[in-house]
């Protein structure tokens, strides 16, 4: 389909930005890279009588790693995330999401910043980003602040950013230990039947930390605190991860889809979460 007429905004700066979005208000949205908001023109889901791309403005890309903390500026592309090496070595988990994100085009184009400010529960970087604990940087008219990823979603396509702000970056401490994100889908390019990421510590043959969320499996991304600390000071037995799938499954709440009934997703769920503990595990 064909999206509704739209004016087209290209600011060179911040300040150009905050014009556009104090004079229409929601009825501007801001567009990184496009593959989230794009097709939902097009379907006509979103009407946005005006298009604000943030191509042109500085100080939005770059990835930095300062001592044992990430920043990843909003407009990084997912390419950019799969080529650093600098990244790689502190968090080699991103790497191994941003691999499994659609297909080599649009990750070329499709950006960190839009990926987790569109709310879109499908999109895999914002489980990602809970299990990090990651915070996300919003600017607006009125200044800074910062929200914890893990307070930011709200339902489907709501968020905690405000309708003049801009997400602007990312940012996280450098996980340790063993990582995992594993993701399955119907066929390449598509989105997350379920997908699960994790990151364990371990100490001699016990588990000393644990983080795990879930993608696509609710209205938002699901930080499940129950299946994380029911591996907490085991040491990953059967009946441990048995526990922490039993967790997750209380925590999360599918909808039947075109990717299949409830009961189905329960079970892609738990067959994800188990793999990915198992390959975070043995990383640790």
């Amino acid at each position: 389909m064909i999206p509704a007429a739209f004016e087209y905004h290209r600011p060179k700066d911040m300040e150009g930005v905050f014009a556009v979005l104090t004079q229409h208000g929601d009825e501007a949205r801001v567009l990184a890279g496009g593959h989230s908001l794009i097709p939902m023109m097009k379907l006509r889901m979103a009407d946005v009588p005006h298009l604000i791309d943030l191509q042109d403005v500085d100080g939005l890309g770059g990835i930095t790693v300062d001592g044992d903390t990430v920043r990843i500026g909003a407009m990084v592309t997912q390419a950019e995330i799969i080529a650093n090496e600098e990244l790689f070595k502190v968090a080699p988990i991103m790497r191994e999401a941003s691999l499994q994100i659609a297909d080599p085009q649009v990750r070329y184009m499709g950006t960190v910043g839009g990926n987790v400010a569109n709310g879109d529960p499908g999109n895999d970087m914002p489980g990602l980003m809970q299990c990090l604990d990651a915070s996300f940087t919003l600017v607006g008219p009125d200044g800074e602040r910062t929200v914890a990823a893990r307070e930011f979603y709200e339902a489907a396509y709501m968020t905690d950013r405000a309708d003049d702000e801009v997400l602007t970056a990312v940012s996280f401490a450098a996980p340790s230990g063993g990582y995992a994100y594993e993701k399955q889908k119907r066929k390449i390019g598509d989105y997350a039947t379920a997908a699960a990421a994790v990151l364990l510590t371990k100490d001699g043959g016990n588990c000393t930390a644990a983080s795990i969320a879930m993608t696509n499996l609710s209205d938002t991304p699901i930080y499940s605190e129950a299946a994380s600390a029911a591996l907490t000071g085991t040491s990953l037995g059967e009946a441990d991860i048995d526990t922490a799938v039993a967790a997750m499954l209380g925590d999360i709440d599918p909808m039947q889809d075109n990717r299949g009934p409830v009961e189905f997703k329960k079970h892609a769920a738990a067959v994800i979460l188990r793999r990915a503990i198992a390959r975070a595990w043995s990383r640790a």
